[in-house]
């Protein structure tokens, strides 16, 4: 017996949308930032946040002042930093953590849950965006957060 197929109707390339969309070349709208200024160096071959399209959408943060081994010594102090270097990365992009829509932040032991929420809390107050919180295996740190905020006075499209 074989598998009931999908009927799409047909499409007369001769009709054309009213109205094409100005879409940039993406050299000309995406901006790569490889490295933040004072910064400890990426661990690897990435960039550390990419703009395109009015948002930043940043590679993970870790707890990392000077370099991977150079972390403060308490969970709540590494959460701080993390930010802090969250912070400093999107301000690079042009942005700040005012302007995020969503947080993925990584956590080595369910039991930092809480004292994770409360450092959070103490940068992103009111404005809470969306966020997803695991646990996680992470390499040499205790978490590791990234996020996607919209570009300092870019603006949102009209809706439909």
């Amino acid at each position: 017996m074989t598998a009931p197929q999908a009927v799409l109707p047909a499409v007369d390339p001769a009709v054309q949308p009213a109205v094409q969309p100005a879409v940039p070349p993406v050299s000309e709208s995406v901006r790569r930032i490889a490295q933040i200024p004072g910064g400890a160096a990426a661990v690897g071959p990435f960039s550390q946040a990419v703009a395109a399209n009015g948002f930043v959408f940043t590679a993970g943060q870790i707890p990392a002042i000077s370099g991977l081994d150079d972390q403060p010594d308490t969970f709540e102090d590494q959460v701080r930093q993390t930010i802090m270097n969250l912070r400093s990365v999107l301000e690079a992009a042009g942005s700040g953590l005012e302007h995020v829509v969503k947080v993925n932040g990584y956590l080595t032991d369910s039991s930092q849950l809480e004292a994770y929420n409360r450092v959070y809390s103490e940068f992103f107050g009111a404005a809470k965006p969306a966020r997803t919180t695991v646990c996680v295996s992470l390499w040499g740190v205790a978490l590791e957060i990234e996020c996607v905020a919209v570009v300092a006075g870019a603006t949102a499209p009209d809706a439909p």
